[in-house]
């Protein structure tokens, strides 16, 4: 009897692995923690404003993970509130990226890590200053030697902790990876039917795998040029290439019913509107309304658990702590 049943057990496991093996779209997989001291110290971190110049700019602040990730603004608002140029990319499910930001120019999350601390329009300190903060701080420096052996804060530690943190930030078990494991009703006929447009209409050529997107780079605007009047419109950097202009990395559609405005230069507001111009501009497809809602409620069945733990009480500084700068004279 008990062969029988792992017998059953098997042939059911299997044909599930066989089922979401046969789709474009793979399930995404629960965090597997390494090092639980580098991810709570990288929690830390991620939440801490110090490590900006003005002690109120975090990780967190353009990709809340109250949020899905992200700030929902156009584009975000950085040091001395100037307006950034380009729409923030959601955190959650990062670490299934091909690389990082919209050109690419990170390969990893820690690569990723250190751009925004030293980026003027952004964080606008600079290592130096970030880590005398952090090294003025004794409860990061006691944390910081739990985890590295070392007395000494550096760069290469404090981004590494932070993309260990960032790499817990995966969201499994929406409803979609329910349907692709076996839930047969854990989707509606119309998400059903949305799904099937979205394969049939080609849209899986680019959002495919567990992120659903973020492993190819594509040029927006293939059928018809893509139109945007934000400064985001220039080349990939990796290449420097003017050949290269428009093209990104695909996006994860991953939660994207919390990720709004869509698009490198946020000019889609709602999902409605995204369907259709990636539908027109990159397919040549007119999508009619009802075609749209079911490729919508489709897009919304992939909002997945979201991150949730308790928010990291930030180590105090002291007498010897450098004071933030506010504002630029």
């Amino acid at each position: 009897m008990r062969s029988l049943i792992l017998a059953v057990a098997f042939s059911v496991t299997a044909s599930v692995a066989f089922a979401a093996a046969d789709e474009p779209i793979q399930p995404i997989q629960p965090a597997k923690v390494a090092n639980a001291a580098m991810v709570e110290l990288g929690k830390k971190l991620y939440f801490d404003p110090r490590l900006s110049k003005s002690g109120f700019i975090s990780c967190n602040s353009c990709h809340n993970l109250s949020m899905g990730g992200t700030d929902n603004l156009k584009t975000s608002i950085g040091h001395n509130w100037q307006k950034g140029p380009i729409n923030a990319p959601t955190v959650l499910n990062s670490s299934l990226n091909l690389a990082q930001f919209w050109d690419g120019r990170a390969l990893t999350l820690q690569d990723q890590a250190g751009g925004p601390i030293a980026n003027p329009g952004e964080m606008a300190s600079t290592h130096t200053l970030a880590l005398s903060v952090l090294q003025s701080i004794p409860a990061y420096v006691a944390e910081y030697k739990k985890v590295f052996n070392s007395d000494k804060i550096t760069v290469d530690g404090v981004t590494k902790a932070i993309a260990a943190f960032e790499e817990t930030l995966v969201t499994p078990n929406s409803r979609f990876d329910k349907w692709l494991k076996g839930d047969k009703k854990a989707l509606t006929a119309d998400e059903l039917a949305g799904y099937e447009l979205f394969k049939d209409s080609g849209c899986t050529a680019c959002h495919n795998g567990s992120a659903a997107g973020g492993n190819t780079y594509q040029k927006m605007g293939v059928v018809e040029p893509y139109k945007s009047t934000s400064p985001a419109e220039g080349r990939v950097a990796v290449t420097k290439d003017e050949a290269d202009r428009f093209y990104f990395k695909v996006p994860t559609l991953r939660n994207v019913e919390l990720t709004y405005p869509y698009f490198h230069d946020g000019e889609a507001t709602t999902l409605t509107q995204a369907v259709d111009v990636m539908g027109r501009i990159q397919l040549g497809k007119s999508f009619t309304k009802e075609e749209n809602a079911k490729i919508v409620a489709f897009l919304k069945s992939l909002t997945g658990d979201q991150p949730s733990f308790m928010l990291p009480i930030l180590p105090p500084s002291n007498d010897a702590t450098p004071l933030p700068q506010p504002f630029d004279k």
